[in-house]
């Protein structure tokens, strides 16, 4: 058997461990489970059968989830329904925030945060 023939010097480049390609570790999205979408979903329905909303969007990040609604989907949102797992044992993972930022409601339970919006009267 013929041994093949190397061109060159010969060199044998030693990488330091962890030099290799990078393996990222898969982290999952922070989602809503199909009982809080459906409450969501319940009073977004009624609030379009009343005119006053028109249009929602669904972001799910690393660490939270939003749920933003808009009364025209070229706006920024009037409300954004945010869940975030960290603060769950602290202030509550359910919170509202409205169109300037501001948070009108956090807690514990998500129908009770959200009554905050079957209230809101939209200018």
């Amino acid at each position: 058997m013929d041994e093949p023939q190397q061109g060159g010097p010969g060199l044998v480049v030693d990488f330091p461990a962890g030099a290799g390609p990078k393996v990222s570790r898969f982290v999952p999205a922070v989602s809503f489970d199909r009982r809080e979408l459906s409450t969501i979903l319940n009073l977004y329905g009624r609030k379009v059968a009343d005119g006053e909303w028109r249009d929602y969007a669904l972001d799910f990040l690393r660490e939270r989830a939003l749920f933003s609604i808009y009364r025209r989907a070229s706006e920024r949102p009037l409300y954004v329904v945010e869940k975030n797992p960290r603060l769950r044992h602290k202030q509550g993972q359910y919170l509202v925030l409205s169109q300037e930022g501001r948070v009108l409601k956090r807690g514990h339970d998500l129908e009770t945060v959200l009554r905050v919006l079957e209230l809101a009267v939209v200018k």
